[in-house]
């Protein structure tokens, strides 16, 4: 049974393309089937994976507004064992007509069922934002990652998360539970990156990946390439740290 694992939080600049994409080939690398849906129109997990997101003839966009079959917008990426489902600026529309129309609360989800059993894992890369989108996502999905950014404001508008979380909860998807934290662009010679460590930690007790994401420059590099840090420089210290991230993600999915 495959499970679906959106990567959410509604501030930008957090690590969550990074996530989606280097936390999908390291599955990849460790024999898992991954699909990765991008549902950000700004589409860097699409370009990010080696795909030319202006080319492709499908993308989410057709498959939710145009009634594209899903199996017709899925391609294979640079990485092992990765699937994308691409998006590129024409989902920027999607939301303004979703809310004319209605009934949009379990599109995505009725679409991703009839596939989900071909996967072990769906990924999807949530706009960071607290529309429709970002709700659709999180109603298809069984859980939420949550990437935070070592940086001063990392623990700023997490309120807003939760009730979007809360409310999904509340209505749509009681089941919906929170995976786990990433932390993400962590230096260890600043005290800051320390500190905001152990605030996360206090306020997602028991919540937060021991596999702490540095900041990294192949890391940066690698999604100009089309290619996950693995794939890029799978001995720099991104493709370290999230290896290690993807078989911490495997080990605790088992005791679950």
């Amino acid at each position: 049974m495959g499970k679906i694992i959106s990567i959410f939080n509604q501030k930008g600049g957090v690590g969550k393309s990074t996530t989606s994409i280097n936390l999908s080939a390291g599955l990849g690398r460790l024999g898992k089937n991954i699909l990765l849906l991008d549902l950000d129109p700004q589409g860097n997990s699409t370009s990010g994976l080696g795909i030319e997101k202006n080319q492709v003839e499908n993308q989410i966009y057709d498959v939710l507004a145009l009634d594209i079959p899903i199996e017709d917008a899925i391609y294979d990426t640079s990485a092992e064992k990765v699937n994308i489902l691409p998006s590129n600026n024409e989902l920027a529309g999607l939301e303004v007509e979703l809310a004319r129309t209605g009934n949009w609360e379990k599109l995505l989800k009725d679409k991703l069922n009839p596939i989900k059993d071909k996967y072990d894992y769906i990924f999807i890369d949530c706009p960071p934002s607290l529309g429709i989108l970002s709700v659709i996502g999180l109603i298809a999905s069984d859980s939420v990652i949550i990437p935070i950014q070592c940086e001063y404001y990392a623990l700023e508008g997490v309120s807003q998360l939760f009730t979007t979380i809360e409310l999904v909860r509340g209505s749509y998807n009681p089941n919906l539970e929170i995976e786990g934290v990433v932390l993400s662009m962590f230096d260890g010679r600043t005290n800051l990156s320390i500190q905001v460590v152990e605030e996360v930690k206090a306020f997602f007790k028991g919540k937060v990946y021991t596999s702490i994401i540095p900041r990294n420059v192949r890391l940066a590099e690698a999604p100009s390439h089309g290619l996950s840090v693995m794939d890029y420089d799978d001995k720099s210290r991104g493709a370290e740290a999230y290896m290690e991230l993807a078989e911490e993600f495997l080990e605790l999915s088992k005791e679950g």
